[in-house]
């Protein structure tokens, strides 16, 4: 199956997280078709990567697109956050890397109804997550659903989507994703279709982040990738919305802070050491000659640190 994904800020995260010497190993958690691996590995011959992806089949491209960097590369099919939990390798990574968005092979070729521009089951699952897009759809009250749309992926019109949802499965079930974006687009004023941006981006972004638990578990990800993380080493994060943009830059602060006390606080007590330096003071957003080849990257945020301290190892 030929590879569709287009690997986003590719020049600037060699910039930020390359080698600095022979030999570092890399961590590249969120694999998918491999093509910022593929990058790397292209642009530094002494690098090795170990991929991590947690569906098997999209794990599957990535290993007949890498096959010529031989034992360069390793794979691991799993959840990234259960892979930091229980790390038991030699070396410690010296370059962790997260693209948090979905590849397009999963819009276009996986057949799970993540795309509201085809007709396919609406199921939304990238790993072994317990419920599909199409059970939350025919589970949840009026209530929870537009809960879901307005905190997963601040939808405006959470409530009359909601509201329309429900007015329809009393009648059949929505098992399609064709069908779930007509409810949507009935749902919305007129003037909402007619946007820039179709009007069920947000509620299949809001179902894809429930079922596969993105937000529940970015947190962990992030502070388990970076305990891993070697001293001196660099970590950078792609996110593609600003819940996603948002947990990442707050963990990066905190991190990057020499106290932890509440600001109220008269004396340092938490006794905290700065973590990390903070590589990217705003982010790195995708140049205008990227955008136009690439329009699926124009809401990309790169993020990254060099971590300076273990904090395990902290008085």
């Amino acid at each position: 199956m030929t590879a569709v994904h287009k690997p986003v800020l590719a020049n600037e995260l060699i910039q930020v997280l390359g080698p600095k010497k022979e030999g570092e190993l890399m961590i590249d958690a969120t694999l998918g078709e491999g093509g910022h691996s593929k990058h790397f590995l292209s642009c530094f011959p002494g690098l090795k990567i170990i991929g991590i992806d947690a569906d098997p089949e999209i794990q599957k491209i990535a290993k007949q697109r890498l096959q010529d960097f031989g034992d360069r590369i390793s794979f691991y099919s799993l959840w990234s956050h259960d892979f930091f939990s229980e790390y038991a390798l030699p070396k410690r990574p010296d370059i962790i890397l997260m693209d948090l968005g979905v590849s397009l092979f999963h819009y276009e070729k996986s057949g799970r109804g993540f795309s509201f521009r085809r007709d396919e089951p609406l199921d939304m699952r990238i790993g072994n997550s317990d419920q599909s897009a199409a059970d939350l759809i025919s589970g949840l009250s009026e209530k929870e659903l537009a809960d879901l749309f307005f905190f997963n992926a601040e939808e405006r019109f959470s409530r009359r989507i909601a509201r329309e949802i429900v007015k329809a499965r009393s009648l059949e079930p929505i098992s399609s994703s064709k069908a779930l974006s007509l409810i949507v687009e009935k749902a919305v004023p007129p003037a909402y279709c007619r946007g820039p941006v179709h009007p069920a981006t947000k509620t299949f972004l809001a179902l894809r982040i429930a079922v596969n638990g993105e937000l529940a578990r970015l947190e962990e990800l992030l502070e388990t990738a970076l305990r891993v993380l070697e001293k001196g080493g660099r970590m950078g994060v792609i996110s593609f919305h600003s819940l996603e943009d948002r947990i990442v830059k707050n963990f990066f602060r905190n991190k990057n802070k020499d106290c932890i006390c509440p600001p109220h606080t008269p004396i340092c007590r938490c006794k905290g050491q700065r973590i990390v330096n903070i590589l990217t003071k705003k982010g790195i957003s995708p140049g205008l000659d990227e955008v136009r080849a690439n329009p699926s990257s124009r809401s990309a945020r790169l993020r990254a640190v060099e971590k300076i301290k273990d904090e395990e190892l902290m008085c």
